[in-house]
């Protein structure tokens, strides 16, 4: 109701349904059949009521969202003709017909025209049935249904119109969080593999330079890099199953380990504090740290590398601030990448922001994250 079939068995379907309703039409089919009337009046009776109920299906059949109300009215419009000529010329018999007219309406309509055509409809049963003979005594009976019924109506096309959006509400939110899932997965993989698979590459190139003259050592970097490949595929499997949730303290470790395999100097906070410190911005600076410590590995080309992690009392309250600092020359061209761009979405979801950039003397990323909880001393740079 108030919607067209999309598929045959909707077209079943609602044809069955107002195909039942056709019953009451046993008035006007008895009065054509036993009423008396002459031979060309039959022939006429039949064709008036046969064009009746094709433009009773069409209209209910067609109309819908997306349908102009102006042609809607318009089939309205000729229906309560066709009911008016028939009432006045065959009898009291066929006022029948303005209770279809009537719900046609409520079914057809919007309620903001619907509650103005069902009254006027109503209003038209109403004259009419002084007019003709003996009218008055169906009266009663007819204007009740024709209001009720137009308005169930009204009320019926609501509720069908409330459900549709509804469903589609839900389908959109579904797609939402498909989508939302997808960028997270797509993020967690490039955090994930990106930090692993640079160390894995640097402590190749480290085995391949020891093996001649070292190969103990050059076992050691093989085993190391066994040791991290078997820790990335745990932390891809955590992230596809959505429970990977770094540690800054681990990540302080492993950054140690990363920065000193490349070659860099590395200064980081000893054991800070995190007493406190949300588990949601504690897991963002944690993929901050990562990140950052992955570009300077991968991009900087530099020397040494710094890392701070301070408590600042801000306007907007107590923030937990992650500092990295590296004196490389960076990489070429100034858009920010899929890594930096993942985590200002990740701090954005924790109440944080990240500034990055260029410095006299390198590169600098700034995470800053909610921390209500935290204690006076978090840390400081080693």
């Amino acid at each position: 109701m108030g919607q067209r079939p999309q598929n045959r068995r909707q077209q079943v379907v609602k044809f069955l349904w107002i195909g039942i309703w056709l019953a009451y039409l046993g008035a006007p089919v008895d009065d054509l059949l036993h009423g008396g009337h002459s031979d060309g009046v039959v022939v006429l009776g039949w064709i008036g009521l046969a064009a009746f109920v094709a433009w009773y299906f069409a209209l209910v059949f067609r109309a819908g969202r997306g349908e102009h109300n102006a042609v809607v009215l318009g089939s309205v419009a000729v229906l309560a003709a066709q009911s008016t000529v028939l009432s006045l010329t065959l009898g009291r018999q066929w006022l029948v017909l303005f209770v279809y007219v009537a719900i046609s309406s409520g079914a057809a309509l919007p309620f903001r025209l619907a509650r103005w055509t069902i009254p006027a409809v109503s209003a038209l049963l109403t004259g009419v049935a002084f007019v003709v003979p003996g009218g008055t005594a169906f009266l009663t009976g007819l204007l009740f249904p024709a209001l009720l019924g137009g308005f169930s109506m009204t009320g019926v096309r609501e509720l069908i119109r409330t459900t549709i959006e509804l469903r589609e509400a839900r389908a959109t939110v579904a797609r939402l969080a498909a989508n939302e899932e997808r960028l997270r997965l797509a993020r967690d993989l490039h955090d994930l593999l990106g930090h692993s698979l640079s160390l894995i590459t640097l402590k190749s190139e480290l085995a391949g330079r020891m093996l001649p003259g070292h190969p103990d050592k050059a076992a050691q970097q093989v085993a190391d890099i066994e040791q991290v490949s078997r820790q990335a595929l745990v932390d891809v499997r955590a992230a596809v199953a959505g429970y990977r949730k770094p540690r800054l303290l681990e990540e302080l470790a492993g950054a140690r380990v990363a920065l000193t395999a490349a070659g860099i100097t590395a200064e980081l906070p000893a054991e800070p504090d995190l007493t406190g410190v949300p588990e949601d911005s504690e897991t963002a600076l944690a993929w901050a740290l990562r990140e950052a410590v992955t570009n300077v590995v991968r991009h900087s080309g530099a020397r040494r590398c710094t890392v701070e992690l301070v408590r600042r009392q801000t306007l907007d309250g107590l923030l937990v601030e992650l500092a990295v600092e590296d004196d490389g020359s960076g990489a070429p061209g100034g858009a920010p990448g899929h890594g930096l761009t993942g985590l200002t979405e990740r701090l954005a979801q924790a109440g944080g922001t990240l500034e990055a950039g260029r410095t006299r003397s390198g590169f600098r990323l700034i995470a800053r994250a909610p921390a209500p909880g935290v204690p006076a001393d978090v840390g400081s740079g080693a």
